[in-house]
Order: structure tokens, then C-alpha cells, then sequence
């Protein structure tokens, strides 16, 4: 196992961006850059032992600065969509950027992706990890607390990339951190994904309005385009004439995973034609599914490679959109002095 780094390029300010490379026994490389603590490439060997980066993302740092798809990006304080852009706690109303109509998606500015972090390296028996920190200032993006925070990527000898969030606040908060990286399974250049097999362990998912905001229903995926519960793929439904799948212009919503609260369990898997197969696992209680609708086509990928839509899907894991807003949903409020830690993991397999 190594880890090795090496210049990325330079911010537009001047300041140098470093690269991270964790590579394991297997040949499973992990590049992630200390600007916006952003994964770049994720190499996996395919079912001919031939290495696939499944990750989409982008070849220098003016690309990530602007990087309006978030591939590969760390998001926070608080990730997916707060409804009117506000949110209370303590009996104060906290107002934020409304940066999607009059509601906020994936916090604000500056975003936890264009910010840099300092990072520390470490190996044990059977893996390696980088952290990335920072301190987020009272008040940044509208949230209150000074909340100290990390991301650390781990990359074991058995193909597991664990994705764990740390965080304390001086103030009560709320911290709902993920991470929205895009898989293409085939190779991130390899188009659109709507061949992917695709299980997701949910029965449910989060009812929104038609501007994507939970409103907080739980509703049944048995007998939609929405069933996930046996394995299916990705095309097969998503133009279907549905109301959540119009409102997201293909996949773009929060299923509850099936599993107790706070335990570590499955949430979903995807399987492509190149024989890799990704699993993922968390504590949290929900996973944003979304099949990039939204790329421009045309857009220039890595190595020369051109994405549009449906050229990733994400897996999103988090508690639920709004949960701020809706007592029923899992709190994402973070009392002061008490520690957050928060686990997600994409182990990767090869046939």
C-alpha cells in the first residue's frame, strides 16, 4: 500500500493544489485533492483485472472552482435542499442563501467544495487514509457555531472506501454532511449509465413538492418507477410518466433505507457491464439517489472524455432533505460539545 502526492495546479488566487493518491495491494487507486476535500478518480479493477476509473470528475483546479455538477465534492454544512432557505433552532430563525429558487441546496457560499483544507496521512494493517479539516467560522454560509470538522477517505486491501465525518460545535447546529461523488461503472467515460443494475434497500421514500423539498411524507415505493427493492436497471423506468421522476427530470430523491436508526447497514448496490459492482453501506437513515440529469451535455471530463446527462449516478447517503424542517424526520440538529461521527462506505467487487 503507498500514498503519494504530488501538485495539482494552482487556485485562480495563486495557491497551490496538492493531490493525494491512496493505492492498495489490489491495485485500487483513490485520488482526492485538498482543495474541497473533492475525490478525482476512483480506480477499481474491472472482471478482466483491467484498473476503470468509475468516477467522474475533471482533469485541473479552474474546473473544480467552478464545478457546478459537484463531482466528486465534499458538501456541507448541510447537503441536499432546506426548504425556504431557513431553518430554526433555539427559537431563532436562521436565514440562508437561496441559491435554488427561494430554497437553499447543499449550504451556500463559500461551498465545503471550494474551500481549501489541511490534510494529515495514515496506514495501518490493510489500509491507508487521508483526513482533511477545517474550521467553519460562526455564522458561515448562515449556520451558527464554530463547528470544527473532518473527512477522512480510508482505503482498505479489500477494495472498501469508508468515507467518515467528524465534527464538534460550539453552538447548537445542524451538520448533515455528504459526499456526491458520480459512478459510471463502465469507466466515467463511458456514457450514459442507464444500463446499470441498480438495488436499493428502501421500501419508502421522502414525497416532495415539484420543487424537490420533502414535505414530510413517507410513501411506498411498491407499484411505481420508484422500486428499487429487487434489482433493475436504471432506464428501465426513469422516463416514466410519475411526478417525482417529472419534478427531478429523471432520478433526483431521498429513499429511507431499511435498517434501524443510527446502525450501519446497507442502503444500495449497482452493478456494471464491466463487472464491478459497488455497494454501499452508512449509519445515516437516508440515500439521495440521483442519475445526473443536470450535466450539460457536452461537458469536458477527464483525459479528453465528454459527459451529458445520465453519465453518473450518485448515491448520496444523509439524513433526510428538510430534516430541519420536519420534526418527524431524524434530527440533523448538533448540540454544542457533543461529537458528531458519521460513517459511509463503497466497497467495490470484481467478477
Amino acid at each position: 500500500m503507498s500514498i503519494t502526492k504530488k501538485e495539482f495546479g494552482k487556485t485562480e488566487s495563486g495557491k497551490a493544489v496538492t493531490m493525494l493518491t491512496l493505492t492498495n495491494n489490489n491495485g485500487m487507486k483513490v485520488s482526492c485533492i485538498d482543495y474541497g476535500a473533492d475525490i478525482v478518480s476512483i480506480e477499481v479493477p474491472d472482471g478482466a483485472g483491467m484498473c476503470k476509473d468509475v468516477a467522474l470528475g475533471f482533469d485541473n483546479v479552474a474546473q473544480y472552482e467552478t464545478n457546478y455538477p459537484f463531482f466528486g465534492a465534499f458538501i456541507g454544512r448541510h447537503a441536499n435542499r432546506i426548504g425556504g432557505a431557513s431553518f430554526t433552532i433555539d427559537g431563532r430563525t436562521y436565514e440562508l442563501e437561496k441559491n435554488e429558487g427561494k430554497n437553499n441546496l447543499h449550504s451556500g457560499t463559500p461551498g465545503y467544495h471550494k474551500v481549501t483544507y489541511d490534510y494529515e496521512t495514515a496506514a495501518g494493517k490493510g489500509y491507508e487514509a487521508v483526513t482533511f479539516s477545517r474550521v467553519s467560522a460562526d455564522m458561515e454560509q448562515g449556520y451558527p457555531g464554530t463547528l470544527d470538522f473532518s473527512v477522512t477517505y480510508k482505503l482498505t486491501d479489500d477494495n472498501e472506501l469508508f468515507l467518515i465525518y467528524d465534527a464538534v460545535s460550539d453552538k447548537d447546529t445542524i451538520v448533515n454532511f455528504t459526499n456526491h461523488s458520480y459512478f459510471n461503472l463502465n469507466g466515467h467515460d463511458a456514457g450514459e449509465v442507464s444500463s446499470h443494475i441498480v438495488k436499493i434497500n428502501a421500501k419508502k421514500y421522502t414525497v416532495t413538492t415539484p420543487d424537490l423539498i420533502p414535505n414530510g411524507e413517507l410513501a411506498d415505493v411498491a407499484g411505481t418507477p420508484l422500486d428499487f427493492t429487487q434489482e433493475k436497471k436504471i432506464g428501465q423506468d426513469i422516463d416514466a410518466d410519475f411526478d417525482a421522476l417529472k419534478y427531478g427530470g429523471g432520478y433526483d430523491l431521498n429513499y429511507v433505507i431499511d435498517k434501524p436508526v443510527s446502525e450501519f447497514g446497507l442502503a444500495a448496490v449497482a452493478r456494471g457491464e464491466s463487472g464491478i459492482t459497488m455497494e454501499v453501506y452508512t449509519d445515516l437513515p437516508g440515500v439521495q439517489f440521483y442519475t445526473g440529469n443536470n450535466i450539460h451535455k457536452g461537458m469536458q471530463g477527464k483525459n479528453g472524455a465528454e459527459y451529458g446527462p445520465r453519465s453518473g449516478f450518485c448515491f448520496e447517503t444523509q439524513f433526510f432533505p428538510n430534516a430541519c424542517n420536519i420534526p418527524s424526520f431524524q434530527s440533523c440538529v448538533l448540540e454544542s460539545g457533543k461529537k458528531f461521527h458519521s460513517e459511509t462506505l463503497y466497497k467495490f467487487l470484481s467478477k
